[in-house]
């Protein structure tokens, strides 16, 4: 009996040692609200949406230490959709948002492998959209983020140090057709630069469209500059973004929102320009934008989308949120309001919502 109770103690010993050594967290948001859409074909539509600000989700994250300064890290998180308990597990993805493993040193940087964003999108969220690719001010709206523009699957991706306020990153994802290793590849990258109020970066996308059966030879290049600068009393916000080739600018809508259907451009432009600033000595913060998507072929489909939001910062993790955008499309463009996480169906939206995260 003695035996057993000390080969217990030293079994448990050595497991929280090797614990020690490990960290597995748990973490998610939980964001739902009222979205009230306007202007498409289908007529008005007021709803419960989940993760207009940020899309809802549940994830599961840890780092294990190898010694002499190397991590192995892990990352799995699957999209939830609040207002009626479902996943968002399109395609048969369980962890649809992000999921890969990888090494990371403080000194060597950051290699993964897995499903992940790319760094235009990244570069677009984190860097040039005061609304953060959330709410109905998104630039999801126009800029061309949507679909494998967001995540890629099969994706390397090598992250450097910072570096006196210098950072790199870039991705390559594996197309996977058999006997053709360029179709459905997607190459990207970004370099960017921070220090104090200033922070500003540019991220490039190559898409090849190729498939299986469909050889077009044609590729989507999108190259984006981005920058904000805080001025404490308000901080500023600009972008602008060359799309060109065949699914440069996809559409994150139906191409049909308005009862006519509409071609995305092979040649354009975006360009933002954006704010956010704290109201006074409360946690709110009002957010405000104006996109121009200038479409440079023969049908100049053109569009504006102007928004303006506030949030409030109820504690550390919980806040709520209002906003609303429009866009005018011009010569039969047909670009859809919509938020962090839908498309939406009309010219025109309003978010009022609940945000915790954890």
């Amino acid at each position: 009996m003695k035996k057993s109770l000390i080969a217990i103690a030293v079994l448990g010993a050595t497991s929280t040692a090797a614990f020690a050594q490990s960290n597995v967290t748990i973490y998610g948001i939980a964001d739902v609200g009222i979205v009230s859409e306007r202007g498409g074909v289908a007529g008005n539509n007021t709803k419960m949406e989940s993760g207009a600000a940020s899309a809802s989700r549940i994830g599961f994250k840890g780092t294990e230490d190898l010694g002499g300064g190397l991590n192995a890290i892990f990352k799995l998180e699957a999209g939830v959709h609040l207002d009626d308990g479902t996943l968002d597990n399109g395609n048969n993805k369980l962890f649809n948002r992000e999921a890969y493993v990888g090494l990371s040193s403080k000194e060597a940087g950051t290699l993964t492998l897995g499903r992940q964003y790319t760094p235009y999108y990244e570069t677009l969220r984190d860097v040039a959209d005061p609304f953060a690719l959330g709410m109905a001010g998104t630039a999801k709206n126009l800029f061309p983020v949507a679909g494998v523009d967001t995540r890629n699957d099969n994706a390397v991706v090598y992250k450097t140090p910072n570096l006196n306020g210098f950072t790199g990153a870039v991705s390559y994802s594996l197309g996977e057709t058999a006997g053709d290793a360029s179709a459905n590849r997607q190459i990207g990258g970004s370099v960017g630069y921070s220090n104090g109020p200033l922070n500003v970066s540019l991220a490039y996308n190559s898409r090849n469209n190729d498939t299986a059966t469909v050889k077009t030879n044609a590729m989507g290049h999108n190259t984006l500059i981005a920058a904000n600068y805080d001025f404490k009393v308000a901080k500023v916000f600009g972008a602008y973004s060359q799309d060109k080739g065949l699914n440069s600018a996809p559409l994150n809508g139906a191409n049909n929102a308005y009862g006519y259907t509409f071609t995305p451009s092979q040649d354009s432009s975006d360009a933002l320009i954006g704010v956010s600033a704290p109201v006074g000595d409360t946690p709110g913060t009002i957010i405000a934008s104006f996109i121009r998507k200038n479409d440079k072929e023969v049908g100049n489909h053109d569009a504006d989308q102007w928004a303006i939001g506030y949030s409030y910062a109820l504690s550390k993790r919980t806040s709520t949120y209002v906003a609303y955008a429009k866009i005018n499309n011009k010569n039969g463009a047909g670009y859809t309001v919509g938020n962090n996480t839908e498309a939406g169906s009309g010219d025109k939206a309003f978010n009022l919502g609940l945000k915790h995260t954890f």
